[in-house]
């Protein structure tokens, strides 16, 4: 009589087959890391409790015990997430002050805009048909928030704010503080002392002085020295402060990638016979923008997020919108982390694409060693 003793006994001494063999080895090279050690298997598991308690709590908060109907008074005494919040104050954090029936004028242009930045992140679109594209976006978009034309309203700049007036800020700051950064790091290269003492004094002193406080020289002391009877308007004032602050620091990513390039390159370009400006557009800069991305995309998230700091000129950015609409009356001490979230998840959603499209440049580009 067979037991099952036997039965496991003869399943022991049966051969291992291939397929077998294959699947343990695969499921070894995939959990070795995790449990390699104690060490690992105890770190891997205190990640995966602090892990699933986070996203315990998130849910409840989120869900279980969110308020989804009843107003502020519903809110005061819920235990979760207050919904009836997002749903009266979501278009005021977003839009701020634009009047309320104009939101789909800023709604339809920030479309555009980003319509413009996701066709130029595509490699393929790389042509001279692209600086048409951001003609036309440029121009569309400023028709649609300024109006006065085609029978659009006119809005003035001091109530464009919330979400738009940061990406705007923070877009149009380092789309024109490129150039201009590229330039300075190849003055601030150039053997020329008199162009390379201006280039080093420019970008020392700027990165020497908080943001804060070029936004409170451009708000405040530029218009003493401005002719009498003559304004410069404060949101392009603050616009200026952020190209010039932006540009200083690109100029020293980009230096850190020309620095990076062989001293082969340039002499090749020379036996090629280019001239400077030939061998810098064709052979030099290429690769060292090539090798400045990381840095350059640190720069930009740092400075979508430090668009913020434009509410000490008295400019209504996205976090200042969102903490207007929580100190409405009707609201306050009611939705504070509510508004906060909001504000980190909009954040986060622009930072990680950012950085994402860097990974894929750095990819497409085959950057850094396998």
């Amino acid at each position: 009589m067979t037991t099952a003793t036997d039965i496991a006994e003869a399943q022991l001494k049966m051969p291992v087959r291939r397929d077998q063999g294959v699947d343990r080895r695969l499921l070894h090279r995939t959990l070795k890391p995790l449990i390699g050690t104690p060490v690992n298997a105890a770190i891997t598991l205190a990640c995966l409790w602090v892990m699933w308690l986070g996203a315990k709590g998130a849910y409840g908060w989120l869900v279980t015990r969110a308020v989804t109907e009843g107003g502020a008074q519903a809110c005061k005494v819920g235990q979760g997430a207050c919904w009836p919040f997002y749903e009266a104050k979501i278009r005021f954090m977003i839009f701020g002050v634009y009047p309320y029936d104009e939101h789909w004028r800023v709604l339809l242009a920030m479309i555009l805009f980003l319509g413009a930045i996701v066709i130029t992140m595509i490699p393929r679109f790389w042509t001279r048909k692209l600086l048409a594209i951001w003609g036309v976006t440029i121009i569309a978009t400023g028709v649609l928030l300024w109006g006065g034309v085609f029978g659009l309203t006119y809005v003035p700049t001091t109530q464009w704010s919330g979400l738009p007036l940061s990406f705007l800020l923070s877009a149009v700051g380092l789309a024109l503080g490129f150039p201009l950064g590229v330039v300075l790091a190849l003055a601030r290269s150039s053997k020329l002392p008199a162009i390379r003492v201006i280039a080093i004094i420019f970008i020392e002193v700027i990165r020497g002085i908080p943001l804060i406080s070029i936004l409170f020289m451009a708000s405040v002391m530029l218009p003493l020295f401005m002719p009498s009877g003559i304004t410069v308007d404060k949101l392009l004032r603050a616009q200026i402060a952020i190209i010039i602050f932006a540009a200083a620091y690109i100029a020293e990513a980009v230096r850190g990638g020309l620095q990076a390039i062989p001293r082969g390159q340039h002499e090749a370009a020379s036996a090629m016979g280019l001239h400077y400006w030939q061998a810098m557009r064709l052979i030099v800069l290429p690769q060292a923008l090539k090798i400045a991305i990381p840095p350059l995309v640190n720069i930009s998230i740092g400075f979508f997020q430090d668009t913020t700091l434009v509410t000490i000129i008295g400019l209504l950015d996205f976090l200042s919108t969102v903490r207007t609409a929580m100190t409405d009356p009707n609201w306050v001490g009611i939705a504070v982390l509510e508004g906060y979230v909001f504000a980190a998840a909009v954040f986060l959603v622009f930072s990680y694409g950012m950085g994402a499209y860097s990974r894929f440049l750095e990819r497409r580009m085959r950057l850094g060693y396998d």
